[in-house]
């Protein structure tokens, strides 16, 4: 009786002073793990066109500047959770592939507790009437507001793949620069920027849409944008 009680007089103290009894496995969190549990943190939204979507011609999957722009803020540990709506040939005022416009796309695509709402686009609102355009794009933000009444914004404007844009993309870039600034957004103006110029290894065969490559330039443009926009996480 005597060594049983001396025993857990000895199994009290060691409990007493913190000495843990038997192997301990450190508990491993991976990146991935990270990510995983702190997407909740960053939920974005993407409004887009072709350039978005990708295509034949490149930006298909993980060679899109969405899946590419998302790794790359994962690896700055900026995990974001994120919508993509986006449809080839959709403009604020032009119907897509698909019968949508911005607005559409936005009503699908935004949630309430989204942290941040991109629209990148579109060069496809050339035939729109710059008046009525920048009607369609006032609409079209004050919608996500309504929907998304904390998020921030970020506005990209069309890029263009030479140093001579049409006046008709321009009219689009100034009324875009316009509402955003009505509608507390940051602006990105890829013409003034230069997105593209130069680089004919970026665009495909068809003069417009980007390559593989050109998807990674755009991930490369613009990840620090929305990193910009978003908390990083600690």
């Amino acid at each position: 009786m005597s060594r049983l009680i001396s025993a857990m007089v000895a199994f009290a103290l060691l409990v007493s002073v913190g000495i843990s009894i038997g192997p301990v496995r450190p508990i491993q969190v991976s990146h991935n793990d990270f990510v995983a549990q702190n997407t909740f943190m960053n939920r974005i939204a993407v409004i887009g066109d072709s350039y978005t979507t990708g295509g034949d011609l490149g930006g298909l999957g993980a060679n899109g500047w969405t899946a590419r722009a998302w790794h790359e803020l994962s690896e700055y540990r900026i995990p974001v959770s994120a919508d993509v709506g986006a449809e080839g040939g959709a403009g604020y005022g032009t119907r897509g592939n698909r019968g949508s416009i911005f607005e559409d796309l936005t009503a699908r695509t935004v949630k309430p507790d989204d942290k941040l709402v991109v629209f990148f686009g579109s060069r496809n609102d050339q035939g729109v009437d710059p008046a009525q355009l920048s009607i369609l794009a006032f609409g079209t933000f004050q919608l996500a507001r309504r929907i998304a009444p904390s998020a921030t914004f970020l506005v990209i404007g069309p890029p263009w793949p030479t140093a001579d844009p049409p006046a008709a993309v321009v009219r689009i870039r100034d009324a875009l620069q316009y509402q955003a600034g009505v509608a507390g957004a940051t602006f990105v103006d890829p013409i003034a920027e230069g997105w593209f110029v130069g680089r004919p290894e970026l665009i495909g065969a068809d003069g417009v849409h980007p390559t593989d490559a050109g998807h990674a330039y755009m991930a490369d443009k613009i990840a620090p944008l929305i990193a910009a926009e978003l908390p990083a996480s600690v």
